[in-house]
């Protein structure tokens, strides 16, 4: 098993190791997958511009031409130094050219293989962790402690600090996509330019979705039953700017989502992989509650949940006037659904 894991990851991309040429990088997160992509071709050749140094394949290339990965490989760059081969794999099966490379691969040069999320049986991946001569990182979601520190990196280089508070909302905001994360981390501190430190303001005002953490707060609380939390949340997510219909709306996507959850689980699915399987990607700091709702609602009733919100939000429509008072009220009734274990 050549899969590299934990800090010998960062360990092989800051120095690859020259008995491994072959590096294929997947997963779910295609932002973490193109950065330790760029990092490995910035460690592999002294430029990635010059064309000579290094060669770029898609996978439609390989499809043609499958001994065409080999040759690039073993091609010796025109002015001499590193070379290195970027291989984008795609829809294209390219697992015959691979298993030629990694049974002979040239200790010269430094094939990197970009891909998406791959599963324990694609053939692509098979073959590379089974060879001597290929490494395999994989690219998944990053958890808390990767999020944080990877707000720290960004907001020493913009010489920034972050209120407490600021920093609890960035962290619930971010994740899913290392490029997305570290995007809307650097368009944070441009946005604070000239500060010394990020309030909570700032991060609500600039971090994409910052209208969903309020909305998302109210909803959870909801369907896992916490009747206490309710009033406060939809008092927060009215303050936030959200409309009574834009709440219940909100809502009828959750039960949808947890409907399918579910019914994932009904068929034998865990719970947590339930929840990775329905998109878009639920953010780490909200699964516990998610992972609640799911113990608490059957699949019926959350049939009957999305009817009773389908109705609410008819009736915010036609009452105007009282739809603030009819989203709280579907709301809470809800929370005190979930509370009980009935079919």
């Amino acid at each position: 098993m050549t899969a590299l894991k934990g800090a010998d990851i960062e360990k092989f991309i800051a120095r690859p190791d020259p008995a491994r040429p072959v590096v294929l990088v997947y997963g779910p997160d295609a932002g973490l997958v193109r950065e330790r992509v760029t990092a490995l071709v910035n460690a592999s050749v002294d430029d990635p511009a010059d064309p000579f140094a290094l060669a770029r394949i898609e996978d439609a290339d390989l499809a043609g031409n499958p001994a065409r990965i080999v040759e690039e490989a073993n091609t010796i760059p025109l002015f001499g130094g590193r070379r290195a081969v970027w291989v984008k794999a795609g829809a294209r099966n390219i697992a015959s050219a691979v298993e030629t490379l990694v049974a002979s691969p040239s200790p010269d040069c430094r094939v990197i293989i970009e891909a998406g999320d791959l599963k324990r049986s694609a053939p692509l991946r098979a073959i590379c962790e089974k060879a001597k001569s290929a490494a395999v990182i994989a690219c998944y979601a990053d958890s808390e402690r990767d999020l944080a520190r990877i707000i720290d990196e960004e907001m020493r280089e913009a010489k920034l600090t972050l209120a407490p508070d600021a920093r609890s909302a960035l962290l619930a905001l971010i994740g899913g996509d290392r490029l997305a994360s570290r995007n809307e981390i650097r368009k944070l501190a441009l946005y604070t330019q000239g500060k010394t430190r990020v309030e909570l303001d700032d991060v609500l005002a600039v971090v994409a979705d910052a209208s969903e953490l309020v909305l998302n707060g109210v909803l959870d609380a909801a369907f896992a039953g916490k009747t206490a939390e309710v009033e406060n949340q939809f008092g927060k997510a009215r303050a936030g700017g959200s409309s009574p219909g834009a709440i219940v709306s909100a809502a009828l996507r959750q039960v949808a989502q947890l409907h399918k959850m579910r019914m994932a689980v009904d068929e034998g699915e865990g719970a947590e992989s339930a929840i990775d399987s329905v998109p878009p990607p639920i953010h780490f700091r909200r699964k516990p509650l998610v992972e609640a709702a799911l113990r608490s609602w059957t699949s019926s009733r959350l049939l009957r949940a999305m009817e009773q919100l389908a109705d609410a939000s008819l009736e915010t429509r036609r009452q105007p006037g009282l739809a603030e008072a009819i989203a709280q009220r579907t709301l809470l009734s809800l929370a005190v659904n979930a509370r009980r274990r009935e079919a």
